[in-house]
């Protein structure tokens, strides 16, 4: 009979080629607004997809299932100081009907063909105003993790960089992994 070898902690830290999943959420630093929940575990390998900001990866080295951690991030780091000359206010009626709503992400091009996206960020009666800039740009930031999983990544993973999921089946068509 061969004897069955336990794991020790040590094994299940996150490190390179470690698979991890984990929720997050992201708050104002200066208001407490929680920005964005991600509550479905969010799956990767680490050290071989960089599915958050430098800073982040950094902080979860080493940690472990059931580990919480916060982050501080100024945001000015990951997308740069504020453009005032990408905020755009003009007349409603020069806007199209279908980018009438906040929120709304609108794909422009410049005169040498380079593609920016802006965001729908006011709207009134008679005016519309889009911004190009990052809607975390200039903003302090705390990234709020939990840890959900640790295990070594399978070879594919690795390759992969995260979870491998089935297609759907689309009577009998290969389909590619998502």
């Amino acid at each position: 009979m061969k004897p069955i070898m336990k794991e020790t902690i040590e094994d299940n830290r996150i490190g390179d080629n470690k698979f991890v999943e984990l929720t997050y959420r992201v708050v104002d630093q200066k208001t407490g607004d929680v920005l964005t929940t991600v509550e479905f575990p969010l799956g990767y390998v680490h050290g071989s997809n960089e599915v958050l900001a430098p800073q982040v990866m950094a902080e979860l080295e080493g940690k472990l299932a059931g580990e919480r951690i916060s982050v501080s991030i100024d945001c000015t780091d990951l997308y740069g100081s504020r453009d005032e000359s990408l905020v755009i206010t003009d007349l409603i009626e020069n806007v199209p009907d279908e980018y009438r709503e906040v929120g709304m992400r609108i794909l422009m091009e410049n005169d040498k063909g380079q593609a920016k996206s802006f965001l729908v960020t006011r709207m009134d009666d008679k005016t519309l105003t889009i911004d190009g800039n990052h809607p975390l740009c200039g903003r302090m930031v705390v990234f709020e993790l939990e840890v959900l999983s640790v295990r070594d990544a399978t070879d594919a993973e690795i390759s992969a960089g995260g979870a491998l999921e089935k297609g759907p089946d689309i009577g009998g068509i290969p389909t590619r992994p998502i």
